[in-house]
C-alpha cells in the first residue's frame, strides 16, 4: 500500500500516553486527525507502569474506534510506561498500516537499563531487540527527530511527519493526544477503556 501523504483526506491515529511512576496504570490517548488537522475522532486505554500490555492498549483504543479510513499509526515512542515496550511488528501485522514510531533525542540504547531494572528482563529485552534501529529524520522545521518505520518508505515517513507538524518536532496527532491524556491523568475527564468521536 502506498502512503499517499499528499492528499487532504489522509488520517493518521496518534498515540501518546501520560504516567507516574506512583501509579499502577498509565492512559494511553489516542487521537485521529486529518491531513488538514482536523480532529474527527479519539479514544482512550489503560496499561500498567512497568508491564507488558502497551502493545495492548494501543490496539484497544485502534479496535474501539472501529474506523476503516486511518491510513497509518503514529507513536509517540516505542518504550512507553516505565519500559513498557510496544510491539510494532504486531501492531503492523493486526492492523495492516504503516506503523512510524517518533522519539525525540539520540540514545545508546535501553538494553542496559533493562537488565538493572527488571529480574527477569529476557522477553522486554527480546521485544526491544525486535524494534531495531532508529532513523534521524529533519523535518521541515529543521529540527531532528528518530524514527522506527514499518510498511513505508523513507519519503513517505518523511512527508507523513512534515503533513502533520506544524512547528517545533513534535507532530499535531501526538501533541493533541499528549494533551489529552495528561488531562485524563490529572483527573479533569473520566472514563478507561473508550472510544468516541467528535
Amino acid at each position: 500500500m502506498v502512503l499517499r501523504v499528499q492528499k487532504m483526506g489522509v488520517r493518521v491515529l496518534g498515540i501518546a500516553e501520560s504516567f507516574r511512576m506512583t501509579a499502577p496504570e498509565s492512559i494511553l490517548a489516542g487521537v485521529v486527525m486529518r491531513r488538514d488537522l482536523r480532529v474527527d475522532g479519539f479514544g482512550f486505554s489503560r496499561i500498567s507502569v512497568g508491564g507488558d500490555d502497551a502493545t495492548e492498549g494501543i490496539l484497544d483504543i485502534y479496535r474501539g474506534l472501529k474506523r476503516a479510513d486511518i491510513n497509518a499509526l503514529l507513536l509517540n515512542g516505542s518504550v512507553i510506561s516505565w519500559f513498557n515496550i510496544v510491539d510494532l511488528d504486531r501492531l503492523r501485522e493486526e492492523t495492516s498500516l504503516p506503523v512510524v514510531s517518533l522519539t525525540y533525542q539520540e540514545s545508546e540504547g535501553l538494553e542496559g537499563c533493562i537488565r538493572e531494572r527488571f529480574a527477569h528482563p529476557e522477553e522486554k529485552i527480546d521485544i526491544y531487540r525486535r524494534l531495531g534501529p532508529r532513523e534521524a529524520v529533519r523535518l521541515k522545521t529543521g529540527f531532528l527527530v528518530y524514527v522506527r518505520s514499518l510498511g513505508a518508505t523513507a519519503e513517505e515517513t518523511r512527508g507523513l511527519l512534515n503533513s502533520f507538524t506544524l512547528e517545533g518536532k513534535v507532530p499535531e496527532p501526538l501533541r493533541v493526544a499528549r494533551l489529552l491524556a495528561r488531562s485524563m491523568m490529572r483527573g479533569q475527564m473520566t472514563g478507561g477503556r473508550s472510544a468516541g468521536g467528535i
